[in-house]
């Protein structure tokens, strides 16, 4: 099922922390993407009672993976989160619900309690609290260190502290609410998964603490948490498609992220006088992705999809189509946000311009002059708008219609090779276990293997390699619902005889 970068699942590593089960999902892949953007590390957590709300998350930034993890919990539980102060017993009880009613005597004393934790982080050797972080101005609380009370949580806090991460904690407290923030760093060409693991125990010590575990962790015995990006489970060909689930155009694929970085910065384009592309045309044969790509295209850059087929243009009463081609783009001017527009099968909209001379020939020449009269404005009109145009036929459309200045950039969306076989196969069983594989549930054989699959399929699109799977994924259900019982997961013989099938039609 592994070749090189063809593997149908990601990297796990599971354990145990504190009692509960982590698994960390492609630790790698997660940190990667830190430096691209700010990631949500854990989603539906399962929180013990009073915990109400948790969120963990990583970034890259200036050559440092930030991690941070921000916990709140209510009032009721009278120690919960006094074990971080070294509060417990009848004086922690008494001070909690004091605090529960907005005391303010009882507020300085949290506010004092910081030398409790001070002399704590001492004894363990930890970094002294407030090092790097303090209280807000205006804000209630106390920058402290985790001070555990057991072995199992200065465990945990001494392995995040030999790695270099030296988390602190900021607890702060207001009427009916409490909130603790534990934040880690570490440069990032240090950082690995052992990194990652390390502040997701600091983050469940800060859990046991908040929701006032006893000194044996009991609070988070039998919990579970996945730590990892969630996958965009969306196939290609919907709305949600993104640019990571285009397999085998790669060059295509950097090509339009750079036009996404234009739309992204207009100030920086506005600068030095550039502009960015205003259309884009790509041709190549059906069942290339062609349309998929415009979509990805539009959901990179953040922008609307509006998709132009030829029955909205074409119009059998005279000088009907030329007002719808006005029309569009009319509105296309009047768009707020950024939008991509799609003239899918351009040919079928503007063929053969210039060529004949009876009545249908001088109406699509009609519509083609508008078209160009229209795209020769229109990023002037509205640098937010981006025209894509696609074609199977590019020999039909003329060239004055597709020149630079109207079509910028022009990409051949060819037949997948074998690596590209590889790539698609690969992205589309990931997607297909990501949505459906469930604990009891495998959808895929561990034989299933891309780089075999992609040496039997020479000659096959996309569209065709995503009928064989649905193909397959039918039989199966079919399968089960005939027999009742368990089809079985789907096996790479399987696939072979779907690919078969295909091929005889």
């Amino acid at each position: 099922m592994t070749g090189h970068g063809y593997a149908l699942r990601p990297d796990t590593d599971t354990g145990t922390l504190l009692g509960a089960r982590v698994t960390l999902v492609d630790p790698d892949a997660l940190l990667a993407a830190a430096a691209a953007e700010p990631v949500d590390l854990l989603t539906d957590a399962d929180l013990p009672a009073g915990v109400r709300r948790a969120r963990f998350t990583v970034r890259a930034e200036a050559g440092t993976h930030h991690f941070e993890a921000y916990l709140t919990a209510g009032p009721p539980g009278a120690t919960v989160g006094l074990l971080a102060l070294g509060l417990a017993g009848p004086a922690g009880v008494l001070l909690a619900r004091r605090l529960a009613v907005g005391d303010p005597r009882a507020e300085r004393v949290l506010a004092g309690a910081g030398r409790v934790a001070v002399e704590a982080s001492r004894r363990l050797g930890l970094r002294p609290p407030g090092a790097a972080a303090g209280p807000r101005p205006g804000r209630r609380g106390a920058a402290t260190a985790l001070a555990p009370r057991d072995a199992a949580g200065e465990a945990v806090l001494r392995e995040a502290e030999a790695l270099g991460l030296r988390p602190d904690l900021d607890h702060r407290v207001a009427p009916g609410a409490r909130s603790v923030t534990v934040r880690g760093a570490v440069p990032s060409r240090e950082v690995t998964p052992a990194h990652l693991r390390a502040m997701v125990g600091v983050w469940l010590q800060a859990v046991r603490e908040l929701a006032g575990d006893t000194p044996e962790p009991r609070v988070l015995r039998g919990r579970s948490y996945t730590v990892g990006v969630t996958p965009d489970a969306a196939p290609p060909g919907t709305a949600a498609v993104t640019l990571d689930q285009v397999g085998g155009l790669d060059d295509v694929v950097a090509r339009f992220r750079e036009i996404a970085v234009s739309f992204r910065h207009p100030q920086v384009m506005a600068r030095w006088g550039a502009r960015r592309p205003q259309g884009i045309l790509m041709y190549g044969p059906p069942g290339t992705g062609k349309t998929m790509l415009a979509r990805a295209l539009a959901n990179e850059i953040g922008a609307d999809f509006r998709e132009i087929r030829t029955p909205e243009i074409l119009d059998k009463y005279l000088g009907g189509s030329e007002r719808n081609i006005k029309q569009i783009f009319r509105e296309a001017r009047a768009h707020r946000r950024p939008t991509v527009m799609l003239f899918d099968e351009f040919d079928s909209i503007i063929s053969y311009a210039g060529a004949g001379g009876d009545a249908a020939s001088q109406a699509v020449n009609a519509v083609a002059g508008i078209f160009k009269q229209e795209m020769n404005t229109l990023i002037e009109a509205n640098p937010d708008v981006i025209v894509v145009a696609t074609t199977n036929f590019p020999h039909r459309v003329d060239a004055s219609l597709t020149r630079s200045g109207r079509f910028d950039v022009k990409l051949a969306i060819p037949l997948p090779d074998e690596d590209g076989r590889a790539a698609i196969v690969t992205k589309m069983v990931r997607e297909l276990i990501a949505r459906h594989e469930r604990p009891g549930f495998r959808m895929f054989a561990d034989d299933v293997d891309p780089r075999a699959l992609a040496a039997l399929t020479p000659g096959l699109t996309g569209a065709d390699l995503r009928e064989v799977l649905r193909r397959v994924q039918l039989a199966k259900a079919m399968r089960e619902a005939t027999e009742g019982a368990p089809a079985g997961p789907i096996s790479q013989d399987e696939l072979a005889e779907a690919i078969a099938g295909l091929r005889r039609g």
